[in-house]
């Protein structure tokens, strides 16, 4: 089998009205992605997504189109997608940074290889080990009566485990979070994200008063600049700290794993350039006795599936203490898959259908292909 071809689609789908979401990086109120469909002389088409986000990743839809276009596709064109090992070595060689671009090629390769084998690509990572997907739901970083507005949203239809965005001003955000706390009551767990949106010391000073409102975690609460900004973060407080734009990469979760900078890494295919580099950062997580969770930048369908067949076949990802990310298709107008997934209020399910067990909407990308790319 080879690859014939790769069919990027830019989309822009909008959030719900009153899911939009608010960090340090600013507010999300529409996605302007890249679906991707791999075509390969067998007639089977794997579909991937690049879930795109400038101020985030630096990556923008027309420069992912051009990418997918210009250097992957020659890149792996003629390839094996079965073979995804190559592939991703492939891309690797191609382009330098570019995850999100690269990772839905691999996703796309991913759904190719267990279309083929007649099998869903969690088993081809080697088979479950957890049947669920424990997941959370995020709180944006809004003034206090709209963010308990929205987790009252969340908790009335069942969830029971929030993340609420903090780094923007501190005493705002330790009052933001002790009033989701209050509404919350004990038995919900809260994690708090800062999108690096705190220095060393604000940082220090929002989790010792955090540390009252039991906190289950706090995501990079500091720029990526040096990792030992964050281990001196770390050494502060008794909150387990998450790193998510601090690990990219292998390396990256090398480089924070010597300098003790963090107890959590979040993974997902997106940032970390496809499924096999969250495995491996998981792995390395794991060795070092640290561990992972399903972190998001609020993907879509397919993307979400790629991440709901990772978060149940690695032991390295503990999605009972750290419920992962796995609810971007619920903020979104549109989800571009034919089924929805099955997704909370506790916990999402993986699909069981070949491939990543998901398939593109063709009315849904009529409706959402972006008008400003032909």
């Amino acid at each position: 089998m080879k690859i014939t071809a790769l069919e990027p689609i830019p989309i822009l789908v909008p959030l719900k009205q009153g899911l939009t979401t608010k960090t340090a990086h600013g507010e999300h109120i529409d996605s302007p992605y890249v679906l991707l469909r791999v075509h390969t002389d067998a007639g089977i088409v794997g579909v991937g997504e690049a879930t795109l986000a400038p101020r985030w990743s630096g990556e923008t839809s027309p420069g992912c189109v051009a990418v997918l276009r210009d250097v992957l596709a020659p890149a792996v064109l003629g390839a094996d997608p079965r073979d995804v090992r190559d592939i991703a070595r492939r891309l690797g060689k191609a382009v330098r940074h570019n995850p999100f671009a690269r990772a839905a090629v691999e996703m796309a390769c991913w759904d190719i290889a267990g279309k083929a084998a007649g099998l869903p690509v969690y088993r081809m990572l080697g088979g479950r080990v957890r049947d669920v997907a424990p997941m959370k739901m995020v709180v944006g970083a809004f003034d206090i009566p709209r963010a308990t507005a929205l987790a009252r949203r969340f908790l009335d239809w069942g969830v029971r485990h929030l993340k609420v965005k903090v780094g923007l001003d501190v005493v705002q955000d330790i009052e933001r979070v002790r009033a989701v706390r209050e509404l919350a009551g004990a038995d919900v767990s809260i994690g708090v994200d800062a999108n690096c949106g705190w220095d060393v010391a604000t940082a220090k000073r929002g989790l010792r008063a955090l540390e009252r409102l039991d906190v289950t975690f706090a995501e990079q609460p500091v720029n990526t600049d040096d990792p030992r900004a964050l281990a001196a973060v770390r050494a502060a407080t008794s909150i387990p700290i998450m790193a998510d734009e601090s690990v990219f990469t292998p390396q990256d979760a090398i480089s924070l794993i010597r300098h003790d900078a963090a107890d959590i890494f979040a993974v997902y295919p997106g940032k970390n350039g496809g499924i096999l580099g969250s495995l491996a950062i998981a792995d390395i997580a794991c060795a070092a006795g640290l561990t992972c969770s399903i972190g998001s930048n609020l993907e879509l369908g397919v993307a979400t599936a790629a991440m709901l067949h990772l978060a149940v076949a690695s032991h390295g990802i503990n999605s009972e203490r750290y419920p992962g990310d796995l609810l971007g298709p619920l903020y979104h107008e549109a989800d571009m898959i034919t089924e929805p997934l099955q997704l909370g209020p506790e916990v999402a399910l993986v699909p069981e259908g070949p491939g990543l067990g998901v398939e593109l909407d063709e009315a849904q990308i009529k409706r959402f292909r972006d008008p400003n790319q032909s």
